[in-house]
């Protein structure tokens, strides 16, 4: 192994990682801050331009000053921790076949009600009308919490559907052993 890549997440010093992680964090929250600039008594041209500077200039200033702080060997011992952890959170490439049919219920339940609620809405009870933001907060919440419980093979079942080559491969089913 060379000496580089043993250094690669070599941890740089505690008060340089803190401050690292205050600049990746504010280079990150600076387009959040956009609201308050077009919200102030500033002229137009001013409001521009410190609106564009926190979408497109201050981010990336900030990220260069923290590869300048922790090096390129600390910048990817940052990465590393942080993306560390949440691979953890990553669905598993394969789901057993009630996982999947569950969450292919949970993935498709929310275009159902949406397809077909403009249609039965006459019937649908006023109180649940009045509340349509949390029904649709659910509904996106289910949607999203499917794309995890079908599991990593989905995710690629989706991603083919953005790729123009894309072909299915159907696995060999016995026709006799099938179960309903």
């Amino acid at each position: 192994m060379s000496q580089e890549s043993q250094n690669i997440y070599q941890k740089p010093a505690s008060w340089r990682i803190v401050i690292a992680i205050v600049l990746i964090t504010t280079s990150l929250g600076a387009p959040a801050l956009i609201p308050l600039v077009t919200g102030s008594g500033l002229s137009t041209e001013v409001k521009t331009l410190l609106s564009g500077l926190l979408v497109v200039g201050i981010p990336q200033l900030l990220m260069l000053a923290t590869v300048a702080l922790v090096g390129k060997a600390g910048f990817s011992y940052i990465k590393q921790q942080a993306f560390g952890k949440l691979i953890k959170l990553a669905p598993p490439r394969e789901v057993s076949n009630v996982r999947y049919y569950i969450g292919l219920a949970m993935f498709s339940l929310p275009f159902l009600v949406a397809f077909l609620g403009p249609y039965f809405a006459q019937w649908v009870p006023s109180g649940i009308m009045d509340g349509r933001l949390a029904v649709g907060l659910l509904g996106d919440t289910v949607f999203l919490a499917s794309l995890f419980v079908l599991g990593g093979d989905f995710w690629d079942k989706l991603k083919a559907l953005f790729i123009p080559g894309a072909k299915a491969r159907f696995p060999e089913i016995n026709r006799d052993s099938i179960d309903f």
